[in-house]
């Protein structure tokens, strides 16, 4: 199970490569986009709406592998709902079932504390894409404010579209110890240069029960 798939991006590729999938995500926008995205891949895979706090209650199978990428558990920003939803996770797992999550390498960014990203251009069939975050550092908090623009070229016009979200700066050894009191072992860390992965990567285990 990919339980913050979004439009797909992991859970499409991960059916790919053959695996069965079914993927969550808590915005029915985004579910569709994924169903949609799938088809057009020629992939099979399931998905449906459920929210991270209340997995337990809206997803009835267990899964022996469940993913959480690009950053969404820094979403939740107090410690409380961080343990919930991985202790969901948790109760999501067959026994000996795999969790893994990526997340930004906050432990090198809060010595940054960076304040925008390099603009990214994309050319379509519609147009052209330009792309920058800026992040906006709340005062004596490590959360900031992530502000997403996205400027779409039509005919020579450009349209603006701006998000806002707000994410937490969860270090490797926060996540790591609240892994460990939701229930996890074997709990380590890959970092890009060893996965070839963009973001590192938390990797848990749940323990099989003894006979």
């Amino acid at each position: 199970m990919d339980c913050s798939c979004g439009i797909g991006t992991q859970a499409i590729g991960l059916a790919l490569r053959g695996y069965q999938v079914h993927g969550t995500d808590v915005s029915p926008a985004a579910i569709e986009r994924a169903k949609k995205e799938a088809i057009s891949f020629g992939v099979t895979a399931s998905f449906g709406i459920a929210d991270l706090l209340t997995l337990d209650k809206q997803v009835s199978d267990c899964f022996d592998i469940i993913v959480s990428c690009d950053n969404t558990l820094p979403h939740l920003l107090a410690d409380n709902d961080l343990l919930t939803v991985l202790t969901n996770i948790w109760g999501k797992l067959e026994p000996g079932g795999l969790f893994m999550s990526s997340i930004r390498d906050y432990d090198q960014i809060v010595k940054n504390r960076p304040k925008f990203t390099t603009p990214r251009e994309f050319d379509g069939v519609h147009g052209r894409r330009i792309v920058f975050q800026t992040w906006e550092w709340l005062e004596g908090k490590r959360d900031y404010l992530f502000h997403l623009f996205i400027l779409k070229e039509n005919k020579g016009n450009w349209k603006v579209s701006q998000y806002t979200t707000q994410y937490r700066t969860l270090l490797r050894d926060e996540l790591t110890e609240i892994l460990d009191l939701a229930g996890y072992s074997d709990i380590h860390w890959q970092m890009p240069s060893e996965s070839g992965y963009y973001q590192p990567i938390v990797v848990a285990h749940k323990k099989r029960r003894l006979s």
